[in-house]
Formats: structure tokens, sequence, C-alpha cells
């Protein structure tokens, strides 16, 4: 299930963003979401690559705080780059949304995680 929440919210629920918000340019700002998961190009430089039950939330170079303030910045900017930010941050939060996942279900397997203290104040305001 939690596969199918990650996959979702990463390239179906970006459509109900641009038909909700922008529904005159719909087509051109689902398309500009969807290529903001080019974000996680940046899982090729960890090692490895890729690895089922790490939290990318500020292991990743472009999944850090410092990167996502920059996304928040961009809400500020015109189009595209609002959109870009918009699709940035999302991709974001639904990253963060699987490591909560991840964690609520073995908080002891990632006490090393880089985002832990987000981790265990997250669970802690939703009482998870």
């Amino acid at each position: 299930m939690q596969t199918f929440i990650h996959c979702f919210l990463h390239l179906v629920f970006p459509f109900f963003i641009a038909y909700g918000f922008f529904r005159n340019d719909w087509k051109k700002v689902y398309l500009i979401l969807i290529a903001t998961m080019l974000v996680d190009l940046d899982h090729l430089v960890a090692n490895p690559i890729f690895q089922i039950d790490r939290c990318s939330i500020n292991f990743h170079p472009l999944h850090t705080y410092y990167a996502m303030i920059a996304y928040v910045v961009l809400l500020f900017f015109r189009k595209p780059f609002n959109i870009i930010g918009i699709g940035l941050l999302f991709h974001m939060l639904t990253d963060f949304i699987d490591c909560m996942m991840m964690y609520a279900h073995c908080k002891d397997c990632y006490l090393d995680a880089p985002a832990i203290e987000l981790l265990k104040t997250t669970s802690k305001i939703l009482g998870i």
C-alpha cells in the first residue's frame, strides 16, 4: 500500500493540483509538475543508488532542508518557476510521507536517518 500511495502522489495527484489551480493551462502545468520528478536524479550520487527503506529527506543533495528553502523561494517568482517550486515542494512532501510511513513501522530502523529529528517531532505531533 505504501508503494501505491507513493506512486499515486508522485504521478497522479499532480494532475489534481494542475487541474484544480491552473485550469486554463492544466496540461502544461501537469507536465511541469511531473518534470520536477527529475529532482530524483540526485539519487545517482548515493551509494547504493537505490535502497528501498532509505528516507531521502535530508539524505540526497536535492532533498536537503537547504534545497527546500530554495524551492520555497521559487514560489515567489512568475510562471513557470512558481510551478516548479510547487512541484518540488510537493515531491518533498510525498517523500516525507513515505519516510513517516516507514518510521511508523520501525522507529529503531531510522535512528541514523538524517531527518530523524523531523520524523520524531512530526510523529509526536500526529500521535504516531
